[in-house]
Order: structure tokens, then C-alpha cells, then sequence
């Protein structure tokens, strides 16, 4: 559908222009882009694909089909499925860290977002569909848990299902498994043990196993990008590896406090009001200005595909190497013809044998300048509108546009160096390895770096990212340069701040998420995170057997506390238990139901069993009292007896780690057994947001 706007297939109008011209018999290089079977807007309206008329017709229906898929986007998504918008990255961190998400999981969001993905990356948004795919497969693998009772009442075997389903995710987005395993231990999952390692491997290897069998590239290749260059990178060429890592760096760290400015004003101002128009208006902006520029008027993927692939003199003519139409009719025996320059067929380069340099006609400065200008007035759109892009109401990843813009800055570098080693490599010192005129350097390398290196300083990613973008291109020998890439970048990103994007969308958004990574370097203790505080109202329990049916519901409606301590008694505070909101009050509704005899002046039993008595359950049982008194409602079931505690005087560093570690949402404060406090999971961010000298109040959560 993403060329759809271009124009469509006449026999199979499902096809787009690379499946519909595969048939073609045009196998000349200057033919293959004219097929008979693919007609654009002008030529169908027109009668003819030159002249002004054309062009305009073309123009006008490109941005209405791109506003017309934007707007059936948003609004399936405002009507039906709210959370099927955005990433879907953060939210998934946060619910594999330890809490809820209610419907963020449910089938109308799996159904909507895969609709919705496929009309807002077919309209030519700057956004990607990878990030969302991780939200699709978590769907999926949540609501597959509740075939199952083993994990339908077990949130922690839940949460195993969904790491793995983030692996698959991943795996099917890049063709990527390996990546998609290291991915989901690297960035998504919360709590990663050896079995969710071996059943992410499982998950992923089948979704790359279908994935590969559907074919859906009909290119008989797993990976998106497939390159094969047919020279070696040479040391000297680190430099401006790192040099584009700089970049990368630079460039994810202002992306990331831009699209954060734009989010949190779209957030907390009247434009939060109508997402409808903010897509449409960016929807119309996007495609009246990638129409004139044939590098923003294609997709991200076909861009890079482009951006990737290497110069061959045998392979088609490109703008961007200079390189004129070869005298041979047919193309290179071991590369099969694509009817579209952005085909993936392309991507595969014809020689298979590495030589060190080829000996080739000089560029054609004057057609790779025009190109040159074209790229760099791309690299400008592509960031800035992928900061008003990122974070509408439709579905939006972040991988591919990133990737798009390290591409086209790789890319320009690359023809760069190939031109300063063509003309004056004796200069540099670089005769050694690059004779001159001769083509020595790769510029699709380039690209393939600074894609790399953009999406690590945008996502802070690194040993995941290597793989997957080696998986991604096939590229296995330039791991290095990608390593020296991916860390030059983080160490640039983590200078201006160590949050990537996903965390800060997550403080955005308000969730209750403790990053595993930020160290606690702090020696303050537990008294000083807990509450209640000197001055605020005193904490909410439940006494042991001094409490009636009738004051406990009253506590229950009153509270918005996820569980109540249990205490032996108001003067003594000594801890009993711990008790969860959702069991009280559905004991209590059970008991109300069932228990004959009990009304709001019943006593409820809270405190252990008796000595010599078989386990509790929710019954109402007569105690030796008066024939005139209600009954009693014992509970003593639903009360953990062994919660978890800590002295005040523990390191905030110990009670940190508990959080991260064991997935905690809540810890008691005890002093010689006598119930001082409780510490949240809201607590620890706000304590370690006023160790950091910023305001605790600013913390706001969702």
C-alpha cells in the first residue's frame, strides 16, 4: 500500500510496483523502470506519464491518498483502540517491570493497531513499523496465556510469555531471531532468567521459521537489507566511523529532548485535544514536501535499501555513483532484475568475490552533486519532522526513521571519502591501500554505520543492536566498524543524558517504571524514603481482630492503596501481615453473599490462626461469645503472614535493589518488629528524583 500513492498494478492492483513489473519482459537497464503492467495516477488520468499536467495530476493524488491513510488511521484508533497508538516499547517495559496495564494487551488493541499500522507507514509518515510489531506479538502472546490456566491466573509466568513474544516481535520485524532474543534482554525485559532465555530462542526461531516461509520480500531472504560488498574495510577508515558515530550520538540526544518538548506540550496544552487534526496537519506537510525530492518521496525502507547498496558498474545506474548506463543490454548474470529502483533485488550486489580496489571511470560530478544536494535536503526533512512524527495518535516506531537518517548522513560522508580518496588518497597517505583512480571505499558501508550508529544514540542500545544489524544486512565482517560506531555514539548521547527515548517516554507518560540501569551512588537509608513523613496523615492499616466488617468496607472505599499492613493493635503496631486491596475486597463480597448471620458489626479475624486449628478460609464460624452478638468473618487466608521487610536503618542502595530484583511494588519498614512505614515503587523514583536535585513533585504517574 505504500505505493499506492505512486500509482497502481492494473492486473493485481493488491501488488505493488516490484511484484507487478516481475512478469515484465523489459530487461534492458534503461527499460526496467517502464513496465508495461505499473500505471501511475497521471498516466491514467492524463493518458501520459510527461509533461507538466502529469507531474501536478501525480503530486495532488500522492499527498490526498497520503492524508486520506493518515486519517482512517487516527480515527480507527481514537473511535476503537486508544492504546494502539504509539510504540507500544515503554509500555511494554513497564508492564514486563511488574505492573498492569489493563486492555493495553486486549484483542481490539491487536486488531486495531495491525490495521492501523499498515494504513500509517502506507501514508508516508515518518515512522516505522518495528517498534509496534513488539506490541502486536505481546498481544498475541497474552492473549494465547489465557488459553492456558497455568498462565492465566499467574502474572509472573504472564510476564515469561511476553518477553518471548518481544523476541519473536523483533525477529519477525528485522528477520532478525538472535537479535530479537538479545533485544528482549537488553531492552525490554524487567526480569530475564535462563528459562525465558531458551523459550525467547524458541519464539523466535518459529517467527523467523514462518516468516521465512511466507517469503513476503519474494527475494528467497530472510533479512530486509541484504548487502554484500565486494571490498574490505581498511583501518584508516575508522575515523570516520567514529566520526558518524559523533553524530549518532548528537543527533539522539537532541531528537530525544526535542520530541520530548513537543510530546510533553502536546501533552499538557489544548493540541492534546484533537489528535485528529495534529495527524492530519502533519500527514499534509509530510507529503507535500517529499513529493518533490525522490528520496523522500519513497518509503524510509526503500530509502535505505537504497542508501545501502553498493556501486557497481554493472548493476543499474545511480545518481548517487555518478556512474553512467553500462553498453550492455542485459544485467549481471548472478543478480536477479528488479523492475523498481528501490526493489530488493538491488540490494544484492553481483560480485561475490572481495577485491580490494576496482579500477572504474570517474564519477559524473555534475549528476552526483544534484544528488548530493537531494540527500542533504533529505537528511534536513527526516529530522525534523520525525520530531513532530514520533508519539501521534497512530501506531509509530522509531527504528526505521532513525536508521533513515544515519543512512543518508553515512551516505554523503562515504561519497565524501571516496572522492577525497580518488583524487588525493597520496595526500592523505592512504596510496597504500587505495591506488589513485581507483574505488577503494564503499560508501554504502557508510550508510550502513550511520544507521547503526543514529538508532544506538536514539535507543542507547549496543550488543543487541550490533547483532541485529548484522542479521539485518548480512553484513557479519563489519561487526567492528559497527561496535566502534554503536559505542562511540552512546558514549556522545550518554554525555547530554543517560535516558534513551523509550525511558523518556515512559517519565513522560507518568508509569511507574525503576530503571534497572541507573545506579544508586546515594547513602541515605529506608526512614528517609518511607511515609508517612513527620507531618503527613498516618498510615492506613488493619488491626488484627479489632476491626468490623462495616469499618473495613468503609477503609476499602475510602483507600486508593493497592494492599493494608495488618497490625496485632493500634498501640502496639506490631506487624502481623499484609493484606491485598483486590483479596479484601473480594472476600468481602463473597462473605456478604454466602455467610448468613453477618452484618457491619461483625468482628473481623485478621491475626494467625489458632494453634491446633486447620488452614482458614472464608467462612463465618460461631466463637464461645453471646447468642445476641454477630458473627464473626475470619480472613486470616488472605493475609500474607511473611511480607516483605526491611529495617530503617537498611542502605537505600539494598531496598533499590529488592525493587529491581525481586519486582516489587511495595516494602514494609519495621523497627524491632513494630511497623514504622511502607515504601513504594513510587516512593524509591521520587526519593531518587530529590537525590538527583530535581523536584519529587514533578514525578506525576499514571
Amino acid at each position: 500500500m505504500s505505493q499506492l500513492k505512486e500509482g497502481i498494478c492494473l492486473p493485481a492492483f493488491w501488488f505493488n510496483r516490484e511484484q507487478c513489473c516481475w512478469t515484465s519482459n523489459e530487461t534492458t537497464f534503461l527499460q526496467r523502470d517502464r513496465c508495461p503492467q505499473w500505471h501511475s495516477w497521471g498516466q491514467l488520468v492524463m493518458r501520459t506519464d510527461e509533461g507538466a499536467g502529469s507531474y501536478i495530476c501525480n503530486y495532488i493524488l500522492y499527498v490526498l491518498w497520503a492524508v486520506f491513510l493518515a486519517l482512517v488511521a487516527v480515527l480507527l484508533v481514537k473511535m476503537f483502540a486508544p492504546y494502539a497508538c504509539g510504540s507500544g516499547i515503554p509500555e511494554i517495559k513497564t508492564i514486563l517491570s511488574g505492573f498492569i496495564i489493563r486492555g493495553y494487551l486486549g484483542k481490539w488493541t491487536l486488531l486495531i493497531k495491525t490495521v492501523t499500522l499498515v494504513l500509517a507507514v502506507s501514508s508516508g509518515l515518518s515512522l516505522g513499523k518495528e517498534g509496534p510489531l513488539v506490541h502486536v506479538a505481546c498481544c498475541c502472546g497474552n492473549i494465547f496465556s489465557y488459553l492456558f490456566p497455568k498462565y492465566r491466573t499467574n502474572e509472573a509466568k504472564k510476564r515469561e510469555v511476553l518477553s518471548a513474544a518481544s523476541a519473536a516481535g523483533v525477529s519477525v520485524a528485522f528477520g532478525a531471531p538472535i537479535g530479537g532474543v538479545l533485544f528482549s534482554l537488553e531492552e525490554v525485559s524487567y526480569y530475564f532468567p535462563m528459562k525465558t532465555l531458551w523459550r525467547s530462542f524458541f519464539a523466535a526461531l518459529v517467527a523467523a521459521f514462518v516468516l521465512r516461509a511466507l517469503n513476503p520480500f519474494g527475494s528467497s531472504h530472510l533479512v530486509l537489507f541484504y548487502v554484500q560488498y565486494r571490498r574490505p574495510w581498511h583501518l584508516p577508515e575508522l575515523l570516520p566511523f567514529v566520526a558518524l558515530g559523533v553524530f549518532g550520538g548528537l543527533w539522539g540526544a537532541a531528537f530525544i529532548k526535542f520530541n520530548i518538548a513537543w510530546c510533553r506540550r502536546r501533552k499538557f496544552s489544548r493540541l492534546g485535544r484533537f489528535p485528529v487534526i495534529e495527524v492530519l496537519v502533519v500527514a499534509l506537510v509530510t507529503a507535500v514536501l517529499s513529493y518533490p525530492n525522490p528520496y523522500t518521496r519513497k518509503s524510509s525502507s526503500s530509502l535505505i535499501a537504497e542508501l545501502l547498496r553498493d556501486c557497481n558498474p554493472l548493476q543499474q545506474a545511480s545518481p548517487l555513483c555518478g556512474l553512467s548506463p553500462p553498453s550492455s543490454p542485459y544485467p549481471s548474470p548472478s543478480s536477479s532484475p528488479s523492475p523498481s529502483p528501490s526493489g530488493f533485488a538491488d540490494n544484492v550486489t553481483s560480485w561475490t568475490t572481495p577485491v580490494t580496489a576496482t579500477t572504474a571511470a570517474p564519477p559524473d560530478l555534475d549528476s552526483q552533486n544534484a544528488s548530493l544536494w537531494l540527500l542533504g535536503l533529505a537528511l534536513v526533512f527526516k529530522v525534523v519532522i520525525t520530531v513532530f512524527t514520533f508519539g501521534m495518535k497512530v501506531p509509530s516506531g522509531l527504528f526505521i526513521p532513525s536508521m533513515a537518517v544515519g543512512a543518508v548522513a553515512g551516505r554523503l560522508l562515504g561519497i565524501g571519502v571516496q572522492r577525497m580518496a580518488w583524487s588525493h588518497g597520496a595526500a592523505l597517505g592512504i596510496d597504500g591501500w587505495c591506488s589513485p583512480g581507483t574505488s577503494c571505499v564503499t560508501p554504502g558501508l557508510y550508510a550502513m554505520v550511520g544507521a547503526t550508529a543514529c538508532l544506538a544514540g536514539v535507543t542507547r542500545m549496543t550488543v543487541s543492536l550490533v547483532v541485529i544489524v548484522f542479521e539485518l544486512t548480512g553484513g557479519l565482517e563489519y561487526i567492528v566498524p559497527l561496535m566502534a560506531a554503536i559505542m562511540t555514539s552512546k558514549w556522545v548521547g550518554d554525555a547530554f543524558g543517560r535516558e534513551g527515548i523509550y525511558e523518556a517516554h515512559i517519565r513522560l507518560n507518568g508509569y511507574p517504571f525503576l530503571e534497572a540501569k541507573e545506579e544508586v551512588t546515594h547513602t541515605t537509608l529506608a526512614a528517609h524514603a518511607m511515609h508517612p513523613r513527620p507531618g503527613e496523615p498516618p498510615l492506613t492499616l488493619l488491626t488484627q481482630e479489632d476491626m468490623t466488617v462495616g469499618e473495613v468496607r468503609q477503609l476499602v472505599r475510602d483507600s486508593t492503596c493497592n494492599g493494608f499492613p495488618v497490625v496485632a493493635s493500634r498501640e502496639s503496631h506490631r506487624l502481623i501481615g499484609f493484606a491485598l486491596r483486590r483479596d479484601l475486597t473480594l472476600a468481602l463480597e463473597n462473605a456478604s453473599e454466602r455467610a448468613e448471620g453477618l452484618d457491619d458489626s461483625s468482628l473481623v479475624l485478621l491475626g494467625p490462626p489458632r494453634a491446633g486449628t486447620a488452614r482458614a478460609s472464608v467462612t463465618s464460624e460461631p466463637l464461645s461469645c453471646p447468642l445476641h452478638a454477630a458473627r464473626p468473618l475470619k480472613l486470616r487466608s488472605i493475609v500474607d503472614d511473611a511480607p516483605l521487610a526491611v529495617s530503617d536503618r537498611t542502605p537505600m542502595d539494598t531496598v533499590v535493589d529488592m525493587f529491581r530484583k525481586l519486582g516489587l511494588r511495595q516494602c514494609l519498614v519495621t523497627r524491632n518488629g513494630r511497623l514504622l512505614g511502607i515504601i513504594t515503587k513510587k516512593d524509591v523514583l521520587r526519593h531518587m528524583a530529590q537525590l538527583a536535585n530535581e523536584d519529587p513533585k514533578s514525578i506525576m504517574f499514571n
